[in-house]
């Protein structure tokens, strides 16, 4: 009797970088595989606008490579918010609501991401409402942590 091993395609750069974030550490490898299935790449050339302030927010992004700024329209101009790196992801929001973009992501660099369109959560929530409570869960908490922080940066330059 001989023994054939089958060998198993290594997993996607993709499916590393998801399992490595904390949007998905909750999920299980069967599930961020599925995840992976829904997701879409685009590719942004240095300088192209991802989304502009005030459109209506459609999707999140994961970085896969590049740098994205953050910057959001101010009297006297732009303010810079921050650099995204590879493994960061934007636009969260958009997976839980309607309303307009808050801030401008702008490509600082070649860059490509991973897109999780909100049409296609929904469609996750009811097909499988569990990942889907995981993701809400872990959105719900960076949400949670954004308030606090910001909150706390509020309070300090009261106080100063």
């Amino acid at each position: 009797m001989t023994l054939t091993w089958i060998r198993q395609p290594p997993a996607s750069y993709r499916l590393q970088r998801l399992s490595g974030m904390s949007l998905f550490a909750t999920l299980s490898p069967r599930e961020l595989k599925i995840i992976d299935g829904m997701l879409h790449d685009r590719q942004y050339l240095a300088n192209e606008i991802i989304f502009d302030e005030g459109e209506e927010g459609q999707a999140l992004y994961i970085i896969l490579s590049g740098v994205v700024s953050i910057n959001r329209r101010r009297e006297h101009g732009d303010e810079f918010i921050a650099n995204l790196t590879e493994g960061n992801f934007f636009g969260d929001v958009a997976l839980l609501d309607n309303s307009p973009r808050s801030a401008q992501a702008k490509a600082a660099e070649n860059c490509e991401v991973a897109v999780f369109f909100r049409a296609d959560f929904s469609s996750l929530l009811e097909t499988n409402a569990v990942i889907g409570y995981k993701i809400s869960l872990e959105l719900a908490r960076l949400n949670s942590r954004r308030l606090r922080d910001s909150l706390d940066d509020h309070l300090r330059s009261e106080v100063l």
